[in-house]
């Protein structure tokens, strides 16, 4: 019994350094990985995984590795930020697989990228023919940015010389779980006055609404409990 307490505290112990590890380390490991990112991550989870099971290491011989490898992942990083000669060596370039138009298959044969897999990857953006393709390019976190040629891109309204209302600001979350964000309305200049007005509008109350959010064109949107769907799609 007093192993199972044991790895129990071990266990909420790594789980504790894991936490603080991912907070000191930032957004970026845990989005988009380099190759240096991913060793890093298999690492950090070697350390926590014996931290939390494995009885023979004691425990402050894994947080002091634990610590190490943090230290060090913290340096790289800032090498990476100060040295673009560090960030190349350490992260990669990204590859061009397609200039032109044209498949670069030494590029190819270098990754050990094949066919295959690169129209699988351009059918993930929507293209289904390759011959739409002006530029592929591979990121050193392994995805993939494509150009298209001209003729196959989206047309937009600069396109067409259509006007367009300027939006600075970004969608304000007003009412979450039927509880009113007080910080976004005083951060915003919005009075709750306002929002208690579109509501009584809509003859609703703040506890009847799941989410209201106040977009950059400056419209609310409003999604309520009671959906008045007849026929749900998603019910089980």
């Amino acid at each position: 019994m007093p192993e199972h307490f044991e790895i129990i505290s071990r266990t909420l112990l790594a789980f504790l350094i894991l936490f603080i590890g991912a907070k000191l380390l930032g957004k970026q490991m845990i989005a988009e990985m380099n190759t240096f990112d991913f060793i890093g991550a298999i690492s950090i989870g070697a350390i926590i995984a014996n931290l939390a099971f494995n009885l023979n290491i004691k425990i402050h011989h894994s947080v002091i590795a634990f610590i190490i490898l943090v230290s060090i992942i913290l340096l790289v990083s800032y090498v990476s930020m100060k040295s673009r000669i560090g960030r190349n060596l350490l992260a990669g370039n990204p590859t061009v697989i397609i200039e032109d138009g044209k498949i670069l298959e030494a590029n190819m044969r270098k990754m050990r990228y094949s066919l295959d897999y690169l129209n699988q990857q351009l059918r993930q953006k929507g293209i289904f023919n390759i011959d739409e393709v002006l530029y592929v390019i591979v990121e050193t976190n392994g995805r993939v940015s494509v150009l298209q040629k001209p003729q196959f891109r989206n047309v937009t309204k600069q396109d067409l010389n259509i006007s367009t209302i300027q939006e600075s600001n970004l969608p304000i979350e007003l009412v979450m779980d039927g509880e009113i964000i007080s910080k976004n309305l005083r951060q915003n200049n919005l009075s709750e006055s306002m929002l208690q007005n579109e509501l009584k509008k809509r003859k609703l109350q703040t506890k009847d609404v799941v989410y209201a959010v106040l977009a950059a064109n400056g419209n609310i949107y409003i999604d309520t409990y009671k959906d008045q769907i007849t026929s749900p799609i998603d019910q089980e």
